[in-house]
């Protein structure tokens, strides 16, 4: 039944032998490879090891029961913990996202709505600052344009695990989902008749591609240095540190002037750049691969308006998974978690489906 766990069983056996090799051991990089790929097998090498050990129960207690009658009321649990254990292997057997273990970078724009829209998406980038916080991630802000009341037209942020995350629990396997428009509806600051307004802000998140991942030429590239603009301070304001990067061959456009260095702008916009890359290319692949591995599909689209934030009920609603709470304050504190696995949990349960 399980014949693919029998695989990564022994790919587990052979990965722990490679952690006692010395020249692994050596070799930061294979065992960094080593390590990561031993610590991701682990917990379904574990479910297949429970639904063994579960299926032996129930052998052995059918056996009793064709000596002894009386051992008959025990099959019945039994046969549920084997059912239990089945459905967790197959749950974890369903393929993964590749980049799943990944840092990632977090771009939020204002929309429609103006300053309010801009104040919104200040409110989105606190909530997911808050959220990494809980999670204990590290967060970076690479680049950011301040509204004149103080909110965000745009800003990007890098979110990163500290250590090596357990399976499912790095910020692309937990963020990934979040890219799309979010509405807010709520009286705006700037509305004097106190009048509910609708606006939006988008949210795009990207798996961060490490250097070595993405070749960039640099032939390929238009770099335009400018003086910045904002608040800053006079190295900021005064000399020509801010960085604009045109990636020809796609025409892709990343600005950075965040830092008072020139070189310090312009690898951050080269960071945003590689996981801007690296994401059209998944997504590409993802297009070419749909028709022949539909189970390995983000089935929740990330494209779409995927949320609503309605101040006056406290509500906050999903509009792909249906899910609903009336804790709105306690969200945009960073309280994340039960909105992120109902996605979670639809994307799975699409994939299960699809298995």
């Amino acid at each position: 039944m399980f014949e693919s766990a029998a695989a990564l069983e022994a790919e587990h056996a052979t990965l722990e032998a490679q952690l006692a090799d010395p020249a692994v051991a050596g070799d930061p990089d294979r065992l960094r490879e080593v390590s990561k790929r031993y610590a991701a097998l682990a917990p379904t090498v574990a479910a297949y090891h429970a639904w063994q050990a579960a299926g032996e129960d129930l052998s052995a207690a059918r056996e009793l029961t064709a000596e002894d009658p009386s051992f008959a009321e025990e099959v019945p649990s039994i046969e549920a913990e084997v059912d239990a254990a089945g459905e967790r292997l197959r749950r974890l057997l369903v393929p993964r996202d590749p980049d799943d273990d990944r840092d990632v970078i977090l771009e939020v724009k204002a929309g429609e709505g103006g300053e309010e829209s801009a104040l919104f998406a200040a409110d989105l980038l606190r909530m997911y600052l808050r959220h990494a916080e809980r999670c204990g991630w590290r967060t970076e802000v690479i680049d950011a344009t301040e509204s004149d009341l103080g909110g965000y037209k745009d800003v990007q942020v890098a979110i990163k695990s500290k250590g090596p995350p357990q399976p499912g629990e790095a910020p692309w396997a937990r963020l990934k989902y979040e890219g799309g428009v979010h509405r807010v509806q709520r009286v705006p600051v700037t509305e004097s008749q106190g009048r509910i307004h609708t606006s939006a802000a988008g949210v795009w998140v990207m798996p961060e591609a490490e250097e070595v991942e993405v070749s960039i030429d640099p032939n390929d590239l238009r770099v335009d240095v400018y003086r910045s603009s904002g608040p800053g301070g006079q190295s900021v304001n005064t000399t020509d540190s801010a960085v604009r990067i045109t990636h020809l061959p796609t025409g892709l456009v990343v600005s950075c002037q965040n830092e008072k260095s020139q070189l310090q702008n312009r690898e951050s916009a080269l960071r945003v750049l590689r996981a801007r890359l690296h994401q059209i290319a998944q997504d590409e692949a993802d297009a070419e691969a749909n028709a022949a591995r539909k189970s390995q599909v983000r089935t929740v689209d990330r494209s779409e308006r995927i949320r609503t934030y309605n101040f006056p009920e406290n509500r906050v609603s999903d509009h792909r998974t249906g899910y609903k709470a009336y804790n709105l304050d306690a969200v945009l504190d960073g309280d994340l978690g039960p909105v992120l696995q109902s996605a979670i949990d639809a994307d799975q349960a699409a994939r299960l489906a699809a298995t």
